[in-house]
């Protein structure tokens, strides 16, 4: 054996040998953690000195890995090079394409100790324990609002900015959220990946597949820590908390009107603009609100569902 072979046979034996015996003699200057192999270290400790030595190529954004940089650039090349072999769908991670497999599978590993619920991701179990817990680490130096997830407060922080990095490649509609990019897409192809296993609807995204969920199990896990009141859904519970709060963290920049919800105020953004998307199918009457629009179609189709409790005679509309 040559001594470049036999040099890299025996780096590769020590790799092996601390990757079985749990061996992690790497340990990081600024905090406690240690780890079995040097690099892993070196990428490490870039988050404490905040070095980032990969650029990318197209808008200038730092790294401190390269696979992260990977990563990032495909969001500008559009690139997804991993396919699931069960729907097709293609993602630009293979970790993202293996947490997707789980939607076909079932699988969810990670269970939480105090009331057993279960996820697919390992990330989405911690952020689901500081329901329990209460804790909110993360706050939006603006608005001093606190969210449990870093992603929350990254996507929150649009609202102050008005940035919406993410653009769909068929209308050019924006949106400040990727996974609202993602669940816009699938209105251009139809796609509803996400099925109720027990009355069989589908749906474009998890998280409304989530709260459909709840409606057959009853469960409101979300709980209002001053009035006591209860929900399925985390978002009506942020809502709510508002009415508490008399918070209304959306303004409108055409007239400074504040809202306590987003689509209130896209709502009201329509008057400004004009904007009419919704349009009755029978008579092409446009409307800027869909409930507006769900109004109107009872004229064609006749439906009352309104009923007076004194004398029985029906309406189309509540009001």
């Amino acid at each position: 054996m040559s001594d470049k072979k036999f040099s890299e046979a025996r780096i590769f034996n020590k790799h092996e040998l601390k990757s079985y015996t749990g061996e992690k003699p790497y340990e990081c200057s600024h905090c406690d953690a240690k780890f079995s192999v040097k690099h892993h270290l070196v990428n490490h400790e870039r988050t404490h000195t905040g070095e980032k030595l990969f650029i990318c190529s197209y808008c200038d954004a730092r790294f401190a890995r390269s696979h992260h940089l990977v990563f990032h650039e495909h969001l500008h090349s559009g690139e997804k090079p991993f396919q699931c072999k069960v729907c097709g769908e293609r993602f630009n991670r293979k970790d993202t394409l293996n947490i997707h497999e789980r939607i076909h599978t079932g699988e969810k590993p990670f269970e939480c100790k105090t009331c057993g619920e279960r996820f697919t991701v390992s990330s989405n179990l911690k952020a689901h324990e500081r329901i329990h817990t209460g804790e909110k680490p993360f706050e939006c130096k603006v608005c001093s609002e606190r969210f449990t997830r870093k992603h929350h407060l990254t996507s929150h922080e649009r609202i102050h900015t008005g940035e919406k990095p993410f653009e769909c490649k068929v209308c050019g509609e924006r949106f400040s959220q990727k996974g609202s990019l993602n669940s816009h897409e699938r209105i251009h192809t139809g796609e509803k990946p996400f099925q109720c296993k027990v009355c069989g609807e589908r749906f474009n995204q998890k998280g409304i597949l989530n709260n459909h969920e709840r409606i057959h199990t009853g469960e409101k896990p979300f709980q209002c820590k001053v009035c006591g009141e209860r929900f399925n859904r985390k978002d009506n519970l942020n809502i709510h908390e508002r009415i508490h709060t008399g918070e209304k963290p959306y303004e409108c920049k055409t007239c400074g009107e504040r809202f306590t919800v987003s689509s209130s105020l896209k709502t009201h953004e329509r008057i400004h603009t004009g904007e009419k998307p919704f349009e009755c199918k029978i008579c092409g009457e446009r409307f800027n609100q869909k409930g507006n629009l769900n109004c109107h179609e009872r004229i064609h189709s006749g439906v009352k569902p309104f009923e007076c409790k004194v004398c029985d005679e029906r309406f189309s509309h509540k009001s």
